[in-house]
């Protein structure tokens, strides 16, 4: 009885310990992941948290391609799509569905964590709000939304650019493996404002590049704040809608509501493909510009101090002889834009051991592209 008392005692401890000193998010980790079977967070974990629907109301299916599912992927595209345990894998050729193909389970309503590649759709609607004159300008000031950072050293510099392109210089590892680093704090957390308003500044802002979901959950507050709406009804009303998608999705949110607007859009491949599109095409959606070229040219321009391979929610490869640029989630959820060939790529799944020795880049995205493209253009 005497050593369950000290058992009991020193567990409580820890527990009060780990309110006290802000960790008690980890609980909530704990619960979603190592009690679930899973060791982090994972591509089906978006039905255990509070989320928004990004609503849809006339979807558009897509139409197939003459050769849609007729070639089988060759050898080696399988071979590394089964060892990176992917669940989907789709290719758009002019527009249309050419091959589709799922495992594990997964098919063609299954919806899927986005992770990071939900960075870039946020960037999107940065540059919607900016268009339609909600942000008065690219680089307006983030203290204007938000005034206490003009208190913070180097808050008053820092500008809306700087968290698109990830030059904010923030103080934040971006680690997905220690449980008390910033990401873990900002995705298992209640409060994705505590998450990231408490982080310092470790240098002046347009400085150096880093990349840091921090940036981008910065970047979704003051969105936020110049539509004055959710961020989930935002895109509904200028791309979910605009582009027929053919499933609601979901956005994971806090306690507050707000979006975690560095991840966490949980959708179906057809519909990421969409959003892969829409760049094929300019911004187009039909005859309709639903997101200004302009903008869209910045987001694919890749920035001088990422060594060429970032834009603006972009990962950008320019030294492949086949050039493309891509939306980029943890685990290996891509969206890849091959314009020369008017070809989207799109692959989700859960390769937790990514290898990134292009630049810094996965890759897997490279290989993919050479391979499908000569295999299917």
């Amino acid at each position: 009885m005497i050593i369950l008392f000290y058992i009991t005692l020193f567990l409580v401890t820890i527990v009060i310990l780990f309110y006290i000193f802000g960790y008690a998010y980890l609980f909530n980790g704990i619960s979603k992941t190592y009690l679930r079977g899973k060791s982090s967070a994972n591509i089906d974990d978006g039905k255990f948290f509070t989320k928004n629907i990004i609503h849809t109301t006339n979807p558009i299916i897509w139409d197939d391609h003459p050769d849609y599912n007729k070639k089988e992927l060759p050898k080696n595209i399988v071979g590394d799509l089964i060892h990176s345990n992917t669940a989907s894998f789709l290719v758009i050729k002019d527009g249309k569905l050419l091959h589709e193909q799922y495992w594990n389970g997964y098919n063609e309503l299954s919806k899927t964590n986005s992770f990071s590649m939900a960075k870039a759709v946020t960037v999107m609607l940065y540059g919607k709000a900016l268009e339609e004159g909600k942000i008065k300008n690219i680089d307006q000031n983030f203290s204007e939304f938000y005034d206490e950072f003009k208190l913070k050293p180097f808050g008053k510099d820092l500008n809306l650019k700087h968290l698109a392109q990830m030059e904010s210089g923030l103080i934040w590892d971006e680690n997905y493996k220690n449980p008390f680093l910033p990401n873990a704090r900002a995705y298992y957390g209640r409060s994705l404002i505590k998450a990231t308003f408490s982080r310092k500044f470790k240098e002046k802002p347009g400085e150096r590049f880093e990349y840091q979901s921090g940036s981008t959950q910065l970047l979704g507050f003051a969105i936020k704040k110049a539509i004055n709406q959710s961020l989930s009804s935002y895109l509904s009303e200028k791309f979910w809608i605009p582009l027929g998608m053919e499933q609601n999705a979901d956005w994971s949110v806090d306690e507050s509501g707000m979006e975690k607007t560095y991840c966490c859009i949980h959708s179906n491949s057809r519909d990421f493909a969409k959003l892969g599109q829409l760049f094929i095409n300019d911004g187009k959606v039909g005859d309709e510009q639903i997101l200004n070229l302009d903008f869209i040219e910045q987001m694919r321009k890749p920035t001088e101090k990422s060594d060429e391979i970032y834009g603006m929610g972009f990962w950008i490869n320019n030294d492949n002889p086949i050039k493309h640029y891509y939306f980029l989630g943890l685990q290996g959820q891509y969206i890849i834009m091959i314009p020369e060939h008017k070809m989207v790529i799109v692959r989700t799944g859960s390769y937790n051991n990514l290898p990134k020795t292009d630049r810094g880049r996965p890759d897997q995205v490279k290989f993919l592209v050479n391979e499908t493209v000569k295999h299917f253009a």
